[in-house]
């Protein structure tokens, strides 16, 4: 291993995620013990530029493709409009099935329900939660030109709280950025979704391959 970290040659696991999950995959890998999976993240702002995702991503495959034994990516569609998909097709990675982070957190079926009970939903992960001012207050520009609130949110009912974690501060902290904004609130414990059971499948067949080559 060199001393910025990065693996010899051709060793351990890379997961490329976006900077949103970066709490949560930090969190799965230390309860799983995966010793061998490495995690670098993209900027989470980066969502509010989503044609810049599939570029982003490329360029870190390239950077880390010889380091690594296998790659993979902990990202959704997010907004690039298939975009994402088309260069890891040409690159030969795999990322999590799913739109977005909300729907593979809720799972499909229940987002899918979700959305259609209201279409104008705000979405709200423990991310998103800790960083609203940053990424969508000022992030957005709401800070300094309230007027583009009803722009942006103008056909939104209702905030739905997608918890990774159970935490009664943070239920306070959501229904209060409901409050504020004029929404309905609800609140759905998530847990980690199938982000946890798609990285367990991607690790553990990294790791089957590792002891058949053995």
């Amino acid at each position: 291993m060199a001393q910025d970290g990065t693996p010899a040659k051709g060793q351990g696991m890379l997961i490329i995620a976006c900077g949103a999950l970066a709490h949560e995959i930090t969190a799965l890998r230390r309860a799983n013990a995966w010793d061998q999976l490495h995690v670098r993240c993209l900027p989470a702002e980066l969502h509010n530029r989503p044609e810049r995702i599939p570029g982003a991503v490329r360029a870190l495959i390239h950077a880390s493709r010889d380091h690594y034994r296998s790659i993979f990516v902990a990202y959704g569609d997010c907004g690039t409009g298939g975009l994402l998909d088309d260069v890891l097709r040409e690159e030969g990675v795999e990322r999590i099935p799913g739109a977005h982070c909300y729907e593979f957190f809720a799972t499909e079926t229940e987002f899918a329900a979700l959305a259609d009970a209201e279409p104008g939903t705000f979405y709200l992960t423990d991310f998103l939660l800790r960083h609203f001012e940053r990424l969508v207050i000022r992030g957005l520009g709401l800070d300094r030109h309230p007027e583009l609130f009803k722009v942006y949110f103008g056909n939104y009912r209702r905030l739905v709280y997608l918890a990774q974690a159970s935490d009664a501060n943070s239920q306070v902290q959501a229904q209060a950025i409901a409050t504020r904004m004029g929404w309905q609130y609800e609140y759905r414990r998530t847990g980690y979704g199938n982000l946890a059971t798609k990285l367990e499948t991607v690790v553990r067949r990294n790791e089957e391959v590792v002891a058949w080559r053995r």
